[in-house]
């Protein structure tokens, strides 16, 4: 079989959730599993941590039937909301949570009769001007909510747009102007992402997201002494396939984009961006081979990219190679750095390996 695989370790994924509760001790944490999982499976991952995690939160209804079908009977939150009124009635009937941040779904909730009262989180734009009602709207449509029959629990919620960044202004604003709604609500509080759960204990409410951070991924632009304790959940790992001898000057891969600057050994590698591995990886995107730091050289290509193994002298067909994640022998390379190389965030990456790249799971629940 071709030996790409994406190895999860569910272990890690539970020491990370488990991090993110040690940040908040007064705070019940939401594990975050949308997009299957940041790409790593989202029934796995939520049977990995039904023992652990009070809720998991999805994007959509479709996500949400996955895990129920799955057998996962924690309260399921819906981070958009529904997307038409029918969708109601499967909320009812599996008993999943429902952000509301749009008048017309207010209207639906309002006019709808359940069988049981729907727990409700009220999203509040608070800065980021994505989704949300407006601050000075918010309360009206509260008071409507906590009045409705329909509706049991309500908290408030909102999300922020830069809490990655430690020394932020922005962030201060958007806090509080929660603050000060929260105040006036008396309302429970749902506010910190991954970068709020592990920098900004100010944000810190009845319930945090942790999204990105329970996969390894260090959401901060400065990394912190919380943020070093992340491990890494999901390990690409390939094989070399084909080895060549280059004379100083031969070019490697589609246009000649790299040119060995010495006579240089290149290793062939079973993955490419068919599998979903950045297209856009420059020269010197680092990978592991055999646990040693090495280079990719020249474009990665549908099937196959190309890696300078001059100074890797035990490299042979079929030797291990790990495209981010942790090697055989302890070596850890984040998916953060590479995503660096790549010109985009780890969550592109993560949640772009795609089915070619079967995942294999490790750890107590696998």
């Amino acid at each position: 079989m071709r030996p790409l695989v994406a190895d999860i370790d569910l272990d890690a994924l539970r020491h990370n959730y488990q991090l993110a509760c040690r940040c908040a001790p007064q705070s019940r944490s939401v594990a975050v599993i949308k997009a299957d999982g940041y790409g790593h499976g989202a029934l796995a991952c939520a049977q990995a941590l039904e023992h652990l995690a009070p809720a998991f939160a999805v994007a959509c209804i479709e996500e949400a039937l996955t895990l129920r079908q799955g057998g996962i009977t924690q309260p399921i939150i819906l981070l958009e909301g529904i997307f038409s009124a029918d969708e109601l009635t499967l909320v009812d009937t599996h008993g999943f949570w429902i952000t509301v941040h749009s008048q017309w779904q207010v209207d639906v909730l309002l006019a709808a009769s359940p069988k049981k009262p729907i727990p409700v989180w009220l999203k509040v734009d608070s800065g980021m001007h994505r989704l949300g009602f407006d601050i000075d709207e918010a309360a009206a449509i509260w008071r409507q909510l906590s009045a409705a029959p329909s509706v049991s629990s309500l908290h408030l919620m909102s999300h922020f747009a830069s809490a990655d960044s430690r020394d932020n202004r922005y962030f201060n604003q958007q806090m509080a102007r929660l603050q000060g709604l929260a105040s006036e609500l008396k309302a429970p509080l749902c506010l910190a992402n991954s970068p709020a759960t592990l920098a900004w204990p100010v944000a810190h409410g009845d319930w945090n997201r942790p999204g990105v951070m329970l996969y390894g991924s260090d959401p901060l632009e400065v990394a912190n002494e919380i943020t070093q304790q992340l491990q890494p959940v999901m390990t690409l790992r390939s094989e070399i396939i084909a080895l060549r001898e280059l004379e100083e000057g031969e070019p490697v891969g589609y246009s000649g984009r790299w040119r060995a600057p010495r006579r240089s050994r290149i290793a062939v590698v079973a993955c490419g961006y068919g599998d979903g591995y950045d297209r856009h990886a420059r020269d010197g995107t680092p990978v592991l081979v055999n646990g040693q730091r090495c280079a990719i050289a020249g474009k990665v290509s549908m099937d196959m990219l190309t890696v300078d193994v001059t100074d890797v002298p035990n490299a042979a067909i079929g030797s291990d190679v790990v495209l981010w994640g942790r090697a055989s022998n302890g070596e850890v390379l984040s998916v953060d750095e590479v995503a660096r190389y790549c010109d985009t965030i780890s969550y592109t990456l993560l949640t772009g390996v795609l089915p070619r790249a079967p995942r294999r799971y490790h750890g107590r629940s696998a």
